[in-house]
């Protein structure tokens, strides 16, 4: 993003690329949307293509004030749309999810344009947001409460569940539908109106969302999406007694600061944070096959994912042969803008991003790691300025623990693999970490990876298998990986709050 702009300055509200590559302008939105009504603020930023960091179009930056404002509809909304059947608020949930099917083209082009994944990726997340919607606009007529067995003489025991009131969602960039749609639907299902504050990065693909929202008829003030100065918005939010609930995905340093701000009016706090997903391969695993998985896991959404493998683990015996393949595999990768077809992997989000990786690389290879391969198309020195958001494929090998790479959410392309020997010092290694979002394992022993999956101190558990998620699964980790859980049933639980009754029969007046 580069600076701001002010209204009289801001003439146009998207490149004539992007308008072109639509077959429904109308989804490209750069207002804000808020009680029914598409906002402007005072000023626009600029929102970039990271694959040639050109301007695709202006979001705008709405003002306290206006923040303010779209929380005091929002609660307002609360009062009848939380009284809406379950029935009703599941039909128009399933109105949405219909036009994001029908409009599943544009928004992903969205994507590629502001977020830079490929094309195929950016279809598929397409389809995987929705999924939520479904789903919860489905769990709408099952958030059931239970009845107790009474102790109390004369007097009947139930809990009931209660939509909690204005919920918060905070969304990152590297998944700017998905990660909208899991929270959002969850909140819309149980009677919670929304306020989304989408990444500053990947502004347009939650405005089109909203636009979606408007024409499937949501209530005004129910579905909100406010785009401002990140930092005041989330403070506004944080601070607010009418927000009840807090929904955010990011880095493990944000989340810690949102948490200290909510804390001042003891919200609800669900978080999905930073992870450093291990990846395990036991001693009677194929080889091929583990490097096929382990690809897989480690460059989807170009490494940007926090459930990519991080650091993998592999048997001493079949260390080589591993690195060997893995190189092999690795240099068929195609790295490129992700609408040309053929290619593996798009751009990184930003410049910061791609200097990161190299930092990464850097730290590693001062520390003794061995670099297999990179970038196989030209001379690649990753001690200079990187030249690009582009970052190529890279493997390091012989990873120890005092490395970045080993220690950080990478959030870029970047491998690093080490041998071991015995399972459980490797299975120590594996939980030596703040994080505990995800963990991979393949191997055939049923002993051995039931003795993995016991002691990895992890959210989520994926055994034999790349694709872990869903919308029926509970998604979320522990330790510093996050508070609570997203998707499956146990998604209604972050915007709801338990109602316990006591119904007793009145006494009964002597001589009435």
């Amino acid at each position: 993003m580069t600076a701001h702009l002010s209204m009289h300055a801001h003439q146009f509200k998207a490149s004539h690329d992007m308008m072109a590559m639509m077959d429904d302008v109308r989804l490209v939105r750069n207002l804000a949307y808020v009680n029914g009504k598409w906002t402007s603020g005072e000023q626009f930023l600029a929102v970039d293509n990271p694959a040639d960091e050109r301007v695709i179009g202006y979001m705008t930056l709405l003002s306290q004030q206006q923040i303010y404002q779209a929380i005091d509809a929002a609660d307002k909304a609360f009062v009848t749309w939380r009284q809406w059947q379950a029935d009703e608020r599941a039909r128009i949930l399933m109105v949405w999810h219909d036009l994001i099917i029908e409009a599943k083209t544009d928004l992903a082009r969205l994507m590629v344009m502001e977020q830079g994944k490929t094309l195929a990726e950016a279809m598929g997340e397409i389809d995987y947001g929705a999924s939520f919607i479904r789903w919860f606009a489905e769990e709408a007529r099952r958030s059931y409460g239970e009845t107790i067995p009474s102790h109390i003489a004369n007097a009947q025991l139930a809990t009931i569940r209660e939509p909690i009131g204005v919920a918060a969602l905070i969304t990152p960039w590297n998944f700017p539908c998905a990660m909208i749609t899991r929270k959002a639907a969850a909140a819309l299902a149980i009677g919670c109106p929304v306020l989304i504050k989408p990444a500053g990065e990947t502004p347009f693909s939650a405005l089109a969302l909203a636009e979606l929202a408007d024409r499937a008829g949501f209530p005004p003030g129910v579905f909100n999406v406010i785009t401002g100065e990140p930092e005041m918005v989330s403070k506004t939010l944080c601070h607010s007694t009418k927000v009840k609930a807090l929904s955010f995905t990011g880095s493990t340093r944000v989340g810690k600061l949102l948490l200290q701000d909510a804390a001042q009016t003891v919200k609800k706090c669900s978080m999905e944070l930073g992870g450093n997903a291990p990846f395990i391969i036991l001693e009677d695993m194929d080889v091929d096959a583990a490097v096929q998985s382990a690809l897989e896991a480690k460059f989807q959404t170009s490494g940007q994912d926090c459930l990519a493998a991080n650091r993998i683990f592999v048997p001493q015996s079949m260390y080589e042969a591993f690195i060997e393949r893995f190189a092999e595999k690795m240099r068929q990768l195609v790295v490129g803008n992700g609408f040309e077809k053929g290619v593996d992997l798009g751009p990184l989000i930003n410049r910061k991003a791609a200097q990161k990786a190299q930092n990464l690389v850097v730290d590693a290879l001062n520390k003794g790691a061995r670099l297999i391969t990179c970038d196989q198309t030209q001379s690649t020195d990753y001690r200079q300025p990187w030249p690009s958001n582009f970052f190529p494929p890279t493997l390091l090998a012989d990873v120890t623990p005092d490395m970045d790479v080993y220690r950080e959410e990478n959030f870029c392309p970047v491998a690093g693999v080490l041998p071991y020997q015995d399972l459980d010092i490797m299975l120590a290694m594996c939980n030596d970490t703040e994080y505990g979002l995800a963990a991979y394992v393949y191997g055939h022993d049923i002993h051995q990876i039931w003795h993995c999956l016991r002691a990895l101190e992890f959210g989520m558990v994926s055994v034999n298998s790349v694709k872990m998620t869903g919308h029926s699964i509970p998604f979320g980790g522990v330790k510093q990986s996050g508070v609570g859980r997203e998707g499956s049933r146990h998604g209604l639980d972050e915007f709801s709050e338990l109602k316990y009754y006591c119904l007793g029969a009145l006494p009964t007046v002597s001589g009435s």
